[in-house]
């Protein structure tokens, strides 16, 4: 089964084409304003609609009220949610059922007793998105694209056998070995094809894709 790939944060019309070029699954468009790779609702609505309907156009949001959601739906067609604040189960429940459409949520990780809130989750989620939790001394932590990953060695223990993908300091040059040690069949990233947070690199982009499609 090949692994796939998302391009999270995409911002510009160039990285948007190198993350089509480069063959990518999915594309993430950030829809939380303190994040340096966030859009407007205008500029998601013109990079959704270079996305060909072999790539599934994600919308990330952090704890979005449904006037602002709904919104948002108007002008951008989405494919999938990504949640990435603190949603609880009920929440990500409630915007599935309003939106009509699949929900991905984001689980943070740093210890395995960090993998016991997936439960909550998977009866509501149609996806798990698995990322590293920012350190509690970092400054200006964001919710993910943080550069950070986690100890991937924990999916040994905890094997998770639903539909998920891993994120958290995903690069070209350690991707491979990420996807060997946690069986992840997904991988996303964001901070690691930029030259600068927000500042996506079409170079890095088609390097992270070339890479993750070469894998068996």
């Amino acid at each position: 089964m090949t692994v796939q790939a998302k391009i999270c944060g995409i911002n510009t019309s160039d990285a948007m084409q190198a993350a089509i070029d480069g063959d990518t699954s999915y594309i993430g468009l950030v829809f939380y304003p303190p994040s340096p790779r966030a859009v407007t609702n205008v500029e998601a609505a013109v990079l959704a609609a270079m996305v060909p309907q072999s790539i599934k156009k994600v919308g990330l949001f952090v704890d979005i009220d449904d006037d602002q959601l709904a919104n948002i739906l108007k002008q951008t067609p989405l494919e999938v949610l990504q949640l990435h604040g603190k949603e609880t189960p009920e929440r990500v429940a409630a915007i599935k059922n309003a939106t009509g459409l699949p929900v991905m949520k984001a689980i943070h990780i740093e210890t395995a007793e960090d993998f016991e809130n997936i439960g909550r989750y998977s009866d509501v989620a149609d996806q798990i998105l698995f990322d590293a939790k920012a350190p509690k001394n970092l400054e200006n932590a964001l919710p993910g694209g943080n550069a950070i990953s986690f100890d991937w060695s924990l999916f040994a223990d905890h094997p998770w056998q639903d539909n998920w993908m891993l994120s958290g300091g995903l690069n070209a040059d350690n991707v491979a070995e990420a996807v060997r040690i946690s069986g992840a069949q997904a991988v996303d990233v964001s901070s690691g094809v930029e030259s600068a947070p927000g500042k996506k690199d079409t170079k890095l982009i088609g390097a992270f894709l070339e890479t993750v499609l070469a894998l068996p």
